[in-house]
């Protein structure tokens, strides 16, 4: 019995000894757990709420240098693009600077000659072998027929051609005396001087480059296609046997018979606008080359 008693006491000391614990050990372990509470509170905090600054960072870059030479790439590009693109040459406005070269310090000025239209290359040959019948190589050195390649359409083919640039009309440069006067106006086929009869006006550096450039291109155009380079300048032009203004005749139903007069020409596509009366109001219609023909 005493046993028992002995047991159930040293029992109730060891419960008692489980509850009644030390102040300042149960002060320590109170202040690790806040701390620890507060750490983790800090921890998702910080995980919830996005930095800012690591934002802003995303947006210019974590390095100075690299922000910079960005900078400076795009501010490049935007200067190339306010600057207007460089003009590629004119290849028209060389050739004019080429002619006034070649005509700068030549013998004689250059006059303008009527003469039969048709007959232009005749005059050329007859009045280069007079100059020499004649004895005037001193006085008469040179003669031109401006000439020009076109591309014209005939029986639905495209044809290339070389026609005169001015029908009717020749160059030469001389210097005037009565006596070269008198060879080239008694020359076959030649009518008279541009001028007043006896006084031919001679023509001005300008209007010379003007009516030779054309003669210049068309060699230079040569040369190029025998070396096998590139033809500077624009190509022939396409010309056809209608012209904007002309009346012309409809002959496709049902409009058979019809005077139309043209508007536009497409001489690429062989097709041409003209504007018909229709219920008292001129209407435009497209039609090809071969449904409308010249009035006779």
């Amino acid at each position: 019995m005493a046993n028992e008693d002995e047991k159930l006491q040293v029992g109730e000391e060891l419960a008692s000894a489980a509850v009644d614990t030390d102040p300042a050990a149960d002060t320590a372990y109170s202040a690790a757990a806040s701390a620890e509470a507060v750490a983790v509170s800090a921890d998702n905090a910080a995980a919830e709420v996005p930095a800012p600054d690591a934002v802003e960072l995303d947006a210019t870059s974590a390095e100075p240098g690299a922000v910079d030479t960005e900078v400076t790439e795009v501010s490049e590009e935007q200067a190339a693009q306010a600057e207007p693109a460089a003009e590629e040459p004119d290849a028209g406005a060389e050739t004019a600077e080429m002619v006034r070269a070649k005509i700068k310090g030549l013998p004689g000025r250059w006059y303008v000659l009527h003469t039969y239209a048709g007959y232009e290359k005749r005059v050329k040959q007859d009045l280069e072998i007079r100059l020499h019948s004649m004895n005037m190589e001193d006085f008469i050195f040179q003669v031109e027929v401006p000439m020009e390649e076109v591309v014209e359409v005939r029986k639905g083919q495209n044809k290339l051609v070389s026609r005169v640039r001015m029908p009717g009309y020749a160059l030469i440069r001389m210097d005037m005396t009565n006596e070269s006067w008198r060879v080239v106006q008694e020359t076959n086929g030649v009518t008279g001087f541009v001028g007043n009869g006896r006084n031919p006006v001679a023509l001005t550096d300008d209007e010379v480059v003007d009516m030779l450039t054309p003669v210049v291109e068309q060699q230079v155009a040569h040369e190029a296609v025998a070396a096998g380079k590139p033809v500077p300048g624009k190509g022939p032009e396409l010309v056809t046997q209608y012209e904007v203004g002309e009346t012309v005749t409809l002959t496709t139903e049902p409009w058979i018979g019809m005077p139309a007069t043209i508007s536009d020409i497409d001489p690429v596509n062989r097709r041409l606008t003209v504007l018909m009366t229709l219920v008292g109001q001129e209407t435009p219609v497209d039609l090809s080359f071969g449904q409308v023909q010249k009035m006779d």
